[in-house]
């Protein structure tokens, strides 16, 4: 008799715990014909013309594929301009045509089209873009009405939701994939304001501005970067909604951004700092510099203090700060928990605005933050991650990127866009990293610099160049 009740008892349980989990769970879709159909006509297709000057072959004879000789004089002949075309995705979000779309997709870009599902075509113009978030606002120019959609509240996305994600990968319009959230809160190094969402659905080149939907037919998130060299791998990343609208907003009203500025620099607060500033664990922002007349000058925040609260919100790790300070706008006050002397303390900061101050006009101004290197005639930049993703270079990749070459120069068989990544056999992940390695040459008896470039077709070539 006990062996029969503890029988039944046990049938009890799983009948119970089958049926609860059946109960809590959602539906998988049997298929999303019908919300890919009602959103298809909001999704747009985004193609950028921009000019570019190229040198004809001088020679009557192609050089093989691979072959150094076709890298070395490629830059000989007579330069002829020519259009190049980029292609992009984005996502009607109003009936008057403005469109949301990546920053990178129309960056540089001398004219934008933009073509609906229907085949309707359209120019458009920028009202607005935003680089550190990646995020531009465009206009179509035309009276026509159209279907927008609206954006969702990312934050209730959680891992494991189904998605769907709409645009125009490697020039197919009109493509929909499907796939799950794999993760949230995702920083891959691409920007100050990262907060990506993960996705396995399907991206590729072109998906970049396209929109992620959920199964409400509200965007989520905006497709941006992929992980792979050769398409898609599942690793897919997308701009929240709940960032973007906000951006997107200041954008449309100001045709630029409004973010908070506290004035300081930051480090991490490692766990020997910790200990040493008798704080309890390794968390806060450890405030390494503070501009004069600054937000955090004011305030009387100095070097030393560690950041562990903004606004009520603890800061766990330094990486969040910016974040939580760009969501807020010029003239709010805010009380900020430091951490001085082994003592917590409240100071509140009145917010500058980011985009006024000189060290933001400074790096609006040289945007590819070039170094000019006067022994070799050229200029270099450091390789944006966005870049590595584009090209679909590895990740870990470091390098400074070719942005100007002097007709004069000793490796003007180059070209804009190549990179050096070794120079000496010394891995070149900063400008003084060449600096050093030029200078080395220099000094040689041989004066012979080796370098070590991936070439445009992303092929490692060693260089070895004479030097005057």
């Amino acid at each position: 008799m006990e062996f029969k009740l503890k029988k039944t008892f046990i049938y009890f349980l799983f009948f119970y715990f089958f049926f609860n989990i059946e109960g809590n769970s959602k539906e998988v879709p049997t298929s999303f014909a019908d919300l890919a159909e009602k959103l298809m006509p909001s999704v747009v297709n985004i193609y950028t013309t921009q000019t570019v000057v190229t040198n004809v072959n001088p020679f009557p004879f192609e050089f093989p594929p691979g072959s150094p000789f076709r890298d070395m004089f490629k830059d000989f002949g007579s330069p002829q301009k020519r259009k190049t075309t980029n292609l992009g995705s984005g996502f009607i979000i109003d009936a008057k045509g403005i469109v949301v779309t990546n920053n990178h997709v129309i960056s540089n870009a001398e004219d934008i089209y933009v073509r609906l599902d229907d085949g309707r075509e359209h120019e458009a113009k920028v009202l607005g873009a935003d680089p550190l978030s990646d995020v531009a606002v465009l206009k179509i120019l035309s009276k026509d009405k159209f279907i927008p959609v609206k954006f969702g509240d990312s934050d209730k996305a959680r891992i494991g939701d189904w998605v769907i994600a709409m645009g125009n990968p490697l020039g197919l319009n009109g493509t929909v994939t499907s796939g799950i959230i794999s993760a949230r809160n995702r920083d891959i190094g691409m920007n100050t304001y990262e907060d990506f969402i993960q996705t396995d659905a399907s991206i590729n080149v072109g998906n970049s501005g396209g929109p992620l939907f959920n199964m409400n037919g509200d965007v989520i998130g905006i497709n941006t970067a992929i992980f792979g060299r050769d398409g898609s791998i599942g690793i897919g990343f997308s701009i929240p909604s709940n960032s973007a609208k906000r951006v997107v907003e200041q954008l449309i009203e100001f045709g630029e951004t409004n973010r908070g500025w506290l004035g300081v620099k930051i480090q991490v607060v490692t766990k020997e700092i910790a200990e040493y500033e008798k704080l309890d664990e390794a968390r806060g922002a450890l405030v390494v510099d503070v501009a004069e007349n600054s937000p955090s000058d004011k305030a009387g925040i100095k070097d030393g203090d560690i950041i562990l609260e903004f606004n009520g919100v603890l800061i766990n790790e330094m990486k969040e700060l910016p974040k939580i300070v760009g969501q807020f706008t010029e003239g709010k006050t805010i009380k900020v928990k430091i951490w001085r002397n082994e003592k917590e303390l409240l100071k509140k900061v009145t917010l500058g605005r980011r985009e006024t101050t000189e060290d933001f006009k400074v790096k609006k101004q040289k945007k590819t933050n070039e170094s000019e290197i006067e022994s070799l005639k050229i200029k270099v930049r450091p390789i944006k991650q966005i870049e590595k993703a584009n090209r679909g270079l590895p990740r870990n990749l470091k390098g400074l990127v070719i942005t100007e070459i002097a007709n004069d120069s000793p490796i003007n068989y180059l070209s804009i866009g190549n990179i050096i990544i070794e120079a000496q056999k010394r891995a070149i992940k900063t400008v003084g990293d060449l600096e050093i390695s030029v200078k080395a040459a220099l000094k040689s008896k041989e004066k012979t610099l080796l370098i070590v470039i991936y070439n445009n077709q992303n092929q490692r070539r060693y260089i070895g160049v004479k030097l005057n």
